[in-house]
C-alpha cells in the first residue's frame, strides 16, 4: 500500500500541466480523428482483425454414440459477400484422417440419431443424412471417408412457426450395433421452443401475427424484467417439450420418424428453460426416464434474485416435476444423469443475489435421495460437469471444469464409497478428494464422456480458436482417472494462422494489495519483437522473463477486464484477442486484479464493495512491474476496459494522481455514474450485491458515491474514445453518453462511436472490424510513430 501512496504523489506532470489548463478555461486544440489517414497493419505475417474475423468460427464438438466419429458446427464470416457461411465438419476419432466439411443447406442445427445417422434441422422441418463411414475402406481417399448411400429424407416437421432449438435425443445416448435395437428403447426428443402463455406450438404463428398487427408498439409491464441483456421482454417464454421420434422399418428399409403428439413437459408450473439469455442445452438433460432441468425460482423475480432450483420430471411429463435443490440455494447450472439415470449432478451457489459466488458440484441419488456437497472444500468454481462412461455405477468418476490461474482446466475425481455404500455409514468428519487437473493450459469447455473410456472436449487458447481433443489410455486410481494421452483431432485454424507467429502469453506475479497475495498477469510482445516460427496450438505457461531486451522502447496497451468477477484466461476471443492487439505493434499488458475469477473465492469476492479500492492498487502495481520488466516506452502506453473494465478506465480517468501516464483511454460499455446504475441495469441482484444493498439504502449510497466516476469529472483530462452498444441493457447506453459528454465540454480530445444494433458485446463482424478500427486509429493519434 506504501508503494501505492507514492505513486499517487508521484503523478505524471504532463497530465498535471493539461489539467491545471484546463481548470484555468483553456481548452486544448483537438485534431478531428477522421482527418487523420490512418491504415492498421495488414500483411501476410501480420494477424490483422480482419484475418480473426474471417477466420472458422467452430462450436462445441459433438461425438456419436459408438464414439468413433465427431461433429462440430462451424461458421465463418466473408468479407466479400458480406454474410457468415454456417457448415458441420465431420471428423473420425479413431483414425488420423483429417475432417470434412459437410454443408448444411440454409444452416439450421444437426445432432445425432445415432451412430450412422444425422438430424438436420431447418426451420420446421427435421431431415435424416445416412451415413457410410469405413476408416480403412476409405483410408486412400479422405475426403471420403464418409459418404451418404442415400439421400437425406424428412423425418417430420414440427408446427409453423416454431423454431424449435436446443435438441437433446435419449436414443444419442446408446450404443447401436443394428438398428432394429433401437426397437428396445424409449425414443424420446427433447428441444426448447418459444411460445406463448397457452404453452400451445401451434398457435405461435397465429399469435405472432396477431402481435405484430395489434396497432400500436406499446409494451406495458407490471413486473420485471422490462428489459434483459439485449431485448425488450415480451410474451414469450422458452420452455421445454417432448415428442416421440422412432424408428419404422428393418435393418435397410427403415427410417426415423417424427411424432405427433408433444408433451407439454413443465405445463401447469411457471417454469421457463434454457434460463435466458444465455442458456442451452447445458441447462437440462435427458435419461431413458427423465429431464433434469434448471429453472429460475418462480417465487421470487428474476431480476432481483438468482436463485435457480433444479427439477426432475418424466420424459413426457404427466407429473408436477419435483424439486431437488433446497430452495434456499442461489444460482444453479449444468445438470447432468450419469450413464445409468441412477445420480445428477450439478453446480450450485449457495448465495442467492450474487451470481459469482463459488459452485459447488451437488451429487443427488435418485436411488436413497440423498444429497451431497462433494467439492465444497475445494477453492475453484464448477462449471461444465460430466460423469465417465465406464460402466462404473456404484462409485463413479465425474469430470469438471473449473478456471484455476487464468486457465480453464479439466479435473477428476471419484466418488468415495461412503456416499455411493448402503452399508458405510457417513464418517463425522468426511473428506471428500479434490478433483485432479487432466489439462494445464488452454481452456476447456464441453465434455463427453465416450463409452470406450475416452474423454472428448474442446479446447482453444490465446493462439488458436477452439478445437476438439480426445484423452485416451484412461486409468483408475484411488480417487481420479488418469490419461496417457491427449490429442489435437481437428486442425481449425492451423492454415489460416500460419506464418502470423502469435505469442502464447507469458505470466507474471507480483506482489498485490493484500499483505502476501500475489497477483498474476499476462504479457503479450509485438510482432516484431522477436517471434518466430508457426503457432497452432498453446501448451505452455511462461514466465520467462525479458528484462534484458532493452534496446528498443514498444508502445503498449494495458488491457482491464470487465466483470468485474472475470478474468484473462488462455482462450480465443474474437472481441478482445490480445494478438490482434500485439500484431499491431503494441506491448499487451492484462492483469487480473482483485475480484478476479480462479484464483480462490476470497480473491473474487475481495472486489465488493470496493470497485475502486484493492483492484486498482493490484492494476497500478502490474503496470509498474510491467514497466519495470519489458522494453515498454511508458510516454507510449495507452488503456482500455470494457463494462468494469469501462469503470476503471473512466475511475483512472479522475484519479490523475495515480501516476499511470496513459495518453489515452478507451471505454467500452462502462459505467459513468454508479448511482443511476442500481436502477437501469437489468439484473439488479448484481448491483445491489456489489454495492451493499438497495441502491437507495444508507451503506449503498455510500458505496456508490465513493466510488462514483462522474464526482471526478473535474479531473477529466486524458483523451478518451467511447463506445457503447445502442441494445446494451446491461449497462444503458446514456452512460456512454454521460461520459462524452463531459469530455466534450471540458475540452478533452474525445470520441464517441455508438453501435445501435450491438449489445454489451459488438458481435456482427462489420461492427466488429469497426470497432478495431477506431481503436486502433485512435491509439495511433497519441502515441503512434506521428504522435505529437
Amino acid at each position: 500500500m506504501l508503494s501505492f501512496l507514492l505513486n499517487i504523489l508521484l503523478a505524471s506532470n504532463a497530465q498535471a500541466s493539461i489539467q491545471m489548463a484546463l481548470s484555468d478555461g483553456a481548452k486544448p486544440a483537438i485534431q478531428r480523428a477522421d482527418s487523420i489517414q490512418f491504415e492498421m497493419k495488414s500483411s501476410a505475417d501480420v494477424f490483422s482483425p480482419k484475418d480473426m474475423l474471417s477466420m472458422p468460427r467452430p462450436g462445441q464438438g459433438v461425438a456419436n454414440p459408438d464414439g468413433d466419429l465427431v461433429i462440430v458446427p462451424v461458421s465463418q464470416y466473408s468479407f466479400e459477400t458480406k454474410k457468415t457461411n454456417k457448415t458441420i465438419y465431420i471428423s473420425p476419432l479413431d483414425s488420423t484422417i483429417g475432417p470434412i466439411e459437410f454443408p448444411l443447406v440454409n444452416g439450421g442445427e444437426a445432432f445425432w440419431l445415432d451412430s450412422r445417422t444425422l438430424a438436420h434441422v431447418v426451420n420446421e422441418n427435421i431431415f435424416a443424412v445416412t451415413l457410410d463411414y469405413n476408416a480403412t475402406a476409405f483410408a486412400s481417399g479422405s475426403s471420403s471417408f464418409v459418404r451418404v448411400p442415400r439421400s437425406p429424407y424428412l423425418v417430420g416437421s414440427f408446427p409453423i412457426g416454431t423454431s424449435p432449438t436446443n435438441f437433446k435425443f435419449t436414443g444419442s445416448k446408446k450404443v447401436h450395433t443394428s438398428p432394429n435395437e433401437k426397437d428396445d428403447l424409449q425414443h424420446i426428443l427433447v428441444f426448447s421452443a418459444n411460445v406463448y402463455s397457452d404453452y400451445d406450438l401451434n398457435t405461435v404463428k397465429e399469435q405472432d401475427e396477431k402481435w405484430e398487427n395489434r396497432g400500436n408498439s406499446a409494451l406495458v409491464y407490471d413486473e420485471l424484467f422490462v428489459r434483459h441483456w439485449d431485448e425488450y421482454v415480451g410474451e414469450k417464454k422458452t420452455r421445454l417439450f417432448s415428442v416421440e421420434l422412432n424408428w419404422e422399418g428393418g435393418d435397410s428399409g427403415g427410417s426415423w420418424r417424427l411424432g405427433t403428439d408433444y408433451f407439454k413437459v413443465l405445463e401447469h408450473t411457471e417454469h421457463y428453460t434454457p434460463v435466458e439469455p444465455f442458456g442451452g442445452t447445458d441447462d437440462f438433460d435427458v435419461s431413458q426416464e427423465h429431464i433434469v432441468y434448471t429453472a429460475k425460482d418462480p417465487s421470487v423475480s428474476g431480476a432481483t434474485h438468482t436463485r435457480q432450483n433444479v427439477y426432475i420430471v418424466p420424459l413426457k411429463g404427466g407429473l408436477v416435476p419435483r424439486e431437488l435443490t433446497t430452495g434456499h440455494q442461489g444460482a444453479t447450472h449444468s445438470p447432468v444423469f450419469s450413464p445409468d439415470g441412477r445420480w445428477i449432478a450439478w453446480a450450485e451457489m449457495a448465495e442467492d443475489g450474487y451470481e459469482s459466488d463459488r459452485a459447488v458440484l451437488v451429487l443427488y441419488d435418485l436411488k436413497s435421495n440423498k444429497r451431497w456437497y462433494l467439492t465444497q472444500d475445494w477453492d475453484r468454481s464448477v462449471q461444465s460437469i460430466e460423469f465417465a462412461n465406464d460402466g462404473e455405477s456404484s462409485n463413479p468418476t465425474i469430470f469438471v471444469t473449473a478456471s484455476e490461474h487464468a486457465y480453464v482446466k479439466v479435473f477428476s475425481f471419484t466418488v468415495p464409497d461412503f456416499v455411493t455404500s448402503e452399508t458405510i455409514s457417513k464418517p463425522k468428519t468426511p473428506k471428500f478428494p479434490k478433483p485432479t487437473a487432466i489439462t494445464h493450459s488452454g481452456s476447456v469447455h464441453g465434455l463427453q464422456a465416450l463409452h470406450n473410456g475416452k474423454l472428448v472436449f474442446g479446447r482453444s487458447s490465446y493462439t488458436g480458436p477452439n478445437n476438439v481433443y480426445l484423452a485416451s489410455g484412461a486409468s483408475k486410481a484411488d480417487d481420479h482417472i488418469n490419461f496417457t494421452r491427449v490429442e489435437r483431432i481437428t486442425q481449425f485454424g492451423v492454415k489460416e494462422l500460419k506464418g502470423k507467429a502469435l505469442d502464447h502469453g507469458e505470466q507474471f506475479w507480483f506482489k498485490g494489495a493484500e499483505k502476501g497475495r500475489e497477483v498474476q498477469g499476462w504479457v503479450f510482445k509485438p510482432h516484431g519483437y522477436g517471434n518466430s516460427g508457426d503457432v497452432a496450438e498453446n501448451d505452455a505457461e511462461g514466465t520467462k522473463d525479458n528484462s534484458d531486451k532493452k534496446e528498443k522502447k514498444w508502445p503498449a496497451v494495458f488491457f482491464i477486464h470487465g466483470g468485474p468477477q472475470g478474468a484473462w484466461e488462455d482462450g480465443w476471443s474474437t472481441r478482445w484477442n490480445p494478438n490482434v492487439f500485439a500484431q499491431q505493434g503494441y506491448f499487451v499488458i492484462a492483469v487480473n486484479p482483485t475480484g478476479s475469477t480462479g484464483f480462490g473465492q476470497d480473491f473474487t469476492d475481495g472486489i465488493t464493495k470496493d470497485w475502486g479500492g484493492k483492484p486498482f492498487v493490484d492494476l497500478l502495481h502490474g503496470w509498474k512491474y510491467a514497466l519495470k520488466h519489458y522494453p515498454i516506452d511508458e510516454h507510449r502506453a495507452v488503456a482500455a476496459g470494457a463494462s468494469w473494465g469501462g469503470f476503471a478506465i473512466n475511475w483512472i480517468q479522475g484519479h490523475p494522481d495515480y501516476g499511470f501516464g496513459f495518453k489515452a483511454l478507451f471505454c467500452h460499455d462502462g459505467i459513468f455514474d454508479t448511482r443511476n446504475g442500481g436502477y437501469t441495469t437489468d439484473e439488479l441482484y448484481f448491483w445491489d450485491h456489489d454495492f451493499g444493498g438497495l441502491p437507495w439504502s444508507k451503506k449503498a449510497k455510500e458505496t456508490g458515491e465513493k466510488f462514483n466516476p462522474s464526482q471526478h469529472v473535474d479531473k477529466w483530462s486524458t483523451p478518451q474514445l467511447i463506445v457503447h452498444g445502442g441494445k446494451d441493457y446491461r449497462l444503458a447506453e446514456t452512460e456512454g453518453l454521460a461520459a462524452f459528454n463531459a469530455l466534450q465540454q471540458r475540452g478533452v480530445p474525445s470520441r464517441l462511436v455508438l453501435f445501435p444494433d450491438e449489445n454489451h458485446w459488438v458481435l456482427k463482424p462489420a461492427n466488429s472490424y469497426k470497432w478495431h478500427y477506431e481503436v486502433f486509429r485512435w491509439f495511433d493519434q497519441f502515441v503512434g510513430k506521428d504522435a505529437e
